[in-house]
């Protein structure tokens, strides 16, 4: 039988634990804390690997490799950036037999490792901008870990760049600031709110911070990507100066943004249903499962025949799977496929044959509104236009569905009771002291301060004094 998946409206974290598990996506490991990302789970993080790779590279970055393994001194050089750290640092105190004359922390980001570098190859600004990514592993010391979105250890990418001047590291923040969005509202299907962090959810060591924040399929928020400005702090930290163009020695201004493992939780979280995954067609491992239907050897020859064309026709260029197993039913595939989260499926039985034409099931409709047939001979435009439908349909509904779950309190009380349903957009005036009691009596953060303003000032949604800026308050992962 095909794994029972718990319904969100009864226990959404076991629903969403019982996704990643029956569809193959990971594993716990036998570390605590740790996962095991499975064939199927890192299929997905390879293609979210390439089209942000591809988005990367298009704007001049370039991939490089740094250690595992960082100094802890180098950790200290960055005061505001240990601090931040501490708690979650993983430190490696033996190695070889011996007790190490300086500790070594297991990377849980890389600032400081790669600004050592920087520092050695930033002389002139003839070399700059300086523009590197990495993917790469790393360890975080959380207490408490879901598959995905939050564990010890974790795969991601992590871009760092070093600038002239603070207006070309602003520009820079930003730009990736919107590629991230530009990738999860066009690969993902995810409708994201860029904006600012406020100062007690910015990244520690950073001037700035902005993320992409999306609302998950329980109402919550999730954080899906940042970009820092990090200004001069690690510069300075780390002796990282140039020669200018007027023969004066500064240092560089500089940013780091990534994205992480966590977007495969997103994916999950954003469009899955009741009967589990359904996975965006840019983005899905498989996004044609072609089931072929046969009684008996006669007929299975009959529809075998025309579905070897069918496998050489789509697969030239998309990624197409044949689910042929004798030893279960039809059914079984189906189901088992709906739960995997594949796009598309084909039904090709004799019947089908005689009348030359297949059955095409989308995964983004509900069923009894999801079947349609097509010709033999149009299949393969009819496809791709399905899949280009499937896209654009799973972004109308996640956007949908956000919407219909913001709003805009203009009381305490109007706040308290929104951000229990959904997001909560209102007025804050910038007090700590209030994004504190807020938290402290809704459990609600500030997820951040979009960057698309209507520049109208109005009473702070909590002690009243006027603000200039409205935030997304929500609870989160």
């Amino acid at each position: 039988m095909v794994p029972k998946i718990t319904p969100p409206s009864v226990d959404y974290a076991r629903w969403y634990t019982d996704i990643v598990q029956a569809a193959e996506l990971a594993a716990y490991a036998p570390v605590k804390g740790c996962m095991v990302i499975r064939p199927y789970g890192y299929a997905l993080w390879e293609n979210v690997q390439q089209a942000l790779d591809q988005r990367f590279k298009a704007t001049g970055h370039k991939n490089a490799y740094f250690p595992l393994f960082i100094p802890e001194s180098f950790m200290k050089k960055e005061a505001e950036h240990v601090e931040g750290f501490s708690p979650e640092l993983a430190v490696v105190t033996h190695g070889g037999g011996k007790r190490l004359e300086e500790p070594l922390i297991v990377r849980p980001t890389s600032e400081t490792i790669i600004n050592a570098m920087f520092a050695q190859w930033i002389q002139s600004y003839r070399d700059l901008p300086l523009l590197i990514n990495q993917w790469c592993n790393v360890v975080r010391w959380e207490l408490r870990t879901r598959l995905f979105l939050r564990t010890t250890e974790f795969l991601w990418q992590e871009g760092h760049t070093a600038h002239a001047s603070a207006e070309e590291a602003m520009a820079e923040t930003y730009r990736m600031l919107d590629i991230y969005r530009d990738f999860a509202e066009n690969e993902a299907a995810i409708p994201v709110i860029p904006g600012r962090k406020s100062e007690s959810e910015k990244f520690a060591g950073a001037v700035e911070s902005y993320a992409i924040e999306a609302m998950m399929g329980n109402k919550w928020a999730l954080q899906a990507g940042t970009s820092h400005f990090l200004g001069q702090n690690f510069a300075k930290a780390f002796d990282i100066q140039f020669l200018s163009k007027d023969n004066q020695l500064e240092y560089v201004w500089q940013t780091s943004w990534g994205v992480s493992t966590r977007m495969i939780g997103a994916i999950v979280m954003v469009h899955g249903d009741d009967q589990g995954l359904r996975l965006p067609p840019r983005l899905a491992p498989i996004q044609v499962v072609v089931v072929p239907i046969w009684k008996n050897d006669e007929e299975r020859a009959q529809v075998m025949a025309v579905v070897e064309g069918i496998m050489s026709e789509l697969g030239q260029d998309l990624r197409c799977h044949l689910d042929d197993r004798p030893e279960v039913s039809p059914g079984f595939k189906f189901n088992d496929w709906e739960m995997r989260g594949v796009p598309l499926r084909i039904e090709l039985g004799p019947k089908d044959v005689q009348k030359s034409h297949a059955v095409l099931v989308r995964r983004d409709l509900p069923r009894r509104q999801n079947k349609s047939t097509a010709s033999l001979d149009t299949l393969l435009p009819e496809v791709r236009n399905l899949l280009d439908a499937i896209q654009s349909s799973l972004y109308t509904q996640a956007l949908r569905f956000r919407e219909e779950n913001t709003f805009q309190p203009a009381t305490y009380e109007e706040l308290q009771e929104a951000v229990s349903k959904g997001f909560a957009l209102a007025y804050w005036c910038g007090s700590a002291d209030c994004e504190a009691t807020i938290k402290e009596e809704t459990k609600a953060t500030i997820r951040c301060i979009p960057l698309q303003q209507d520049g109208k000032p109005g009473p702070c949604v909590c002690c009243c004094k006027e603000a200039h800026e409205k935030a997304i308050f929500a609870r989160a992962f």
